[in-house]
C-alpha cells in the first residue's frame, strides 16, 4: 500500500507515517521502482493500535516499548503497563472529582470575584493549597 492509502485507511496523515518511522514505531517500508513508499497491509493495524494506545493515555515511548516487546517475543509488558496506566487514570479521575466538587461549591456559594472571595472564610476554593506542588 502507498503512503496515502495507509494514511487514509488508518485515519492519520502521511506526515504521521514518516514521524512514526523516524521514532521507530513503524519499520521503514520498501520502495517502488519510482521511489514511493510501499507499506504492508499490517501497517494499518499497527497505526490503529498506536492511536488507540495514545487515546488510552500511553505515550509514544510507552507504545514503542510495548510494540517492541511484542515483536521480539519478550514477556508481555502490557498487563503491568496497563495496570500502571489505570492507576494514573484513576488518580486523575480522583483529582477531577475534587476539582468538580470545588467548582460546584464555588457556583453554589455565588462567588463572583476571585480576589474578594479568597479573603472570605466561607470561600470554597482552597487558594492556599491550589498552587502547591504535589508530593
Amino acid at each position: 500500500m502507498r503512503s496515502s492509502q495507509v494514511a487514509a485507511a488508518a485515519g492519520v496523515n502521511r506526515q504521521t507515517l514518516r514521524y512514526y518511522e523516524r521514532r521507530g514505531l513503524l519499520a521503514e517500508p520498501e520502495r517502488s521502482l519510482g521511489g514511493h513508499r510501499l507499506y504492508p497491509t499490517e501497517t494499518v493495524t499497527v497505526l490503529r493500535v498506536i492511536k488507540a494506545a495514545q487515546r488510552l493515555g500511553f505515550t509514544l515511548d510507552e507504545v514503542a516499548d510495548l510494540i517492541d516487546a511484542g515483536q521480539h517475543q519478550h514477556h508481555s509488558r502490557l498487563p503491568s503497563r496497563a495496570r500502571a496506566k489505570l492507576a494514573e487514570v484513576e488518580a486523575k479521575i480522583a483529582d477531577l472529582q475534587v476539582i468538580a466538587a470545588t467548582l460546584r461549591a464555588t457556583v453554589d456559594a455565588g462567588c463572583d470575584d476571585l480576589v474578594a472571595c479568597a479573603g472570605e472564610p466561607c470561600c470554597p476554593i482552597p487558594f492556599a493549597t491550589l498552587g502547591q506542588p504535589r508530593t
